[in-house]
């Protein structure tokens, strides 16, 4: 602790007035010290506090005495309650058990319908795939007629029935193979969610058989057992405890979605069952019109190349007929080339008559029509003769056409008839059948 401070001496002020004295008992030890006892009791203060400890003393015998009263009573209703109680827990402990009987059997009866119901689903999910594996062989020959068809040349590479039938078929094949895929994955899902099912139904039926040992345990136990002993913490409620109500609904609500799931399961097999009739129906269908389209296809070829073919001679037989004309227009612009070159010779000739011989007389004058009439001849003829050869020329690349024409006809034929539709024999008859094999 610190030292005081150092305060110097002064002299005491002198005295004003006297305090009166007070002449009560002196009680205390003045102001200061006020709140603090340390003088005697006074002899009023001795006497109630000996009556208030022989106050005290007569109600403590009073309680004690009514106690063990109280506890005598308590021992014999406590005795009677506790039997009552035991014999009341045991018939509760009885109703119990009967009742998770009841609800393991349930559970047992729906586990086996449950994975009864899953080996059916199982069986129609390996017809899908098996109905999804015998696509792959039609899908195989659409694309290879597609593909051969492609082949086909400029002239006849076009979108024509059997075209939109082939692309129809493909189409219809690769929706077939997409709801299969999706169907089998939705098969998959179902006996996923049966099997989730089955074990939850499981878990909650070994529950069961669990509780009916402990129950059937608990029901054997009495005061002479020689396997029971204290366990205070079991007074106290699990947080995670159920109520009756919610411990039925588990249950319930168990063989619900067991009696859901098991009712998906039977529509989605009746689901499966139609699907593949009605993809082997549409699948036989557009075989059919395929089939039909193409010997349409092959029969309209045929009489294409024919009229082709006549054509051709057709043909054939003008552009003869069209040389022979040109020759015959040769000749004759050679001809009057002749007579053109007489006339200009005469003109150029009578050009170098002298002085005021050289005249523009009556000869004169039908010369230069002569010239120009020649002339005019002249280029008409060559006109023909370019138009004749122009003609030829297009008579020439006419039966080049129609060649090539005949050409690409004739292997159109051969792709429609001897690759596309030969190749269709390997076509599977019925899909339906298909899934069973």
């Amino acid at each position: 602790e610190p030292r005081p401070t150092v305060v110097p001496c002064r002299p005491l002020p002198a005295r004003i007035c006297d305090v009166v004295r007070s002449d009560r008992p002196r009680s205390c030890c003045g102001m200061a010290m006020a709140g603090y006892r340390t003088a005697k009791y006074q002899l009023p203060e001795w006497h109630r506090r000996n009556a208030g400890v022989y106050c005290s003393a007569t109600a403590a015998s009073e309680e004690a005495e009514r106690g063990r009263a109280e506890a005598k009573h308590l021992t014999k209703y406590a005795a009677a309650s506790a039997q009552r109680a035991q014999e009341y827990s045991k018939s509760t402990l009885g109703q119990r058990l009967g009742d998770v009987n009841f609800w393991r059997m349930e559970l047992q009866k729906e586990i086996m319908e449950l994975d009864n119901e899953t080996n059916l689903l199982a069986a129609q999910k390996l017809r899908l795939e098996r109905a999804l594996d015998a696509t792959e062989v039609p899908y195989a020959v659409v694309i290879d007629n597609l593909e051969c068809r492609e082949r086909r040349q400029p002239p006849d590479l076009v979108i024509d029935e059997v075209e939109r039938q082939l692309l129809q078929e493909a189409d219809l094949i690769r929706d077939i193979r997409d709801l299969l895929k999706r169907t089998i994955i939705q098969a998959t899902t179902q006996i996923r969610s049966n099997r989730i099912q089955k074990e939850n139904c499981e878990l909650d039926w070994s529950d069961k058989v669990e509780t009916c040992h402990i129950d059937e345990k608990c029901i054997s136990y009495c005061p002479d057992s020689t396997n029971i002993q204290s366990h205070p913490s079991s007074l106290k409620f699990e947080e995670n405890a159920s109520t009756p109500k919610s411990w039925a609904e588990f249950s319930h609500d168990s063989i619900s979605r067991a009696e859901q799931e098991k009712l998906a399961s039977v529509q989605l097999r009746s689901l499966i069952n139609n699907i593949i009739r009605d993809a082997s129906e549409d699948l036989r269908m557009q075989r059919a019109a395929a089939n039909q389209a193409f010997d349409s296809h092959c029969r309209q070829l045929d009489e294409a190349k024919l009229r082709l073919e006549q054509h051709l001679e057709q043909i054939l037989k003008d552009i003869g007929e069209e040389e022979a004309n040109i020759v015959k227009l040769k000749k004759a612009i050679r001809d009057k080339e002749a007579f053109l070159k007489v006339a200009q010779t005469r003109l150029y000739d009578r050009s170098f008559r002298p002085n005021v011989e050289l005249c523009r007389d009556e000869p004169q004058f039908r010369l230069v029509s002569e010239v120009e009439q020649l002339t005019v001849f002249l280029e008409a003829l060559k006109r023909k003769l370019i138009e004749s050869e122009q003609n030829l020329k297009n008579l020439e690349e006419t039966r080049m056409k129609l060649e090539k024409e005949i050409a690409v006809k004739a292997n159109s034929i051969f792709i429609d008839r001897q690759k596309c539709m030969s190749n269709r024999i390997r076509y599977p008859v019925d899909l339906e059948v298909a899934s069973y094999k």
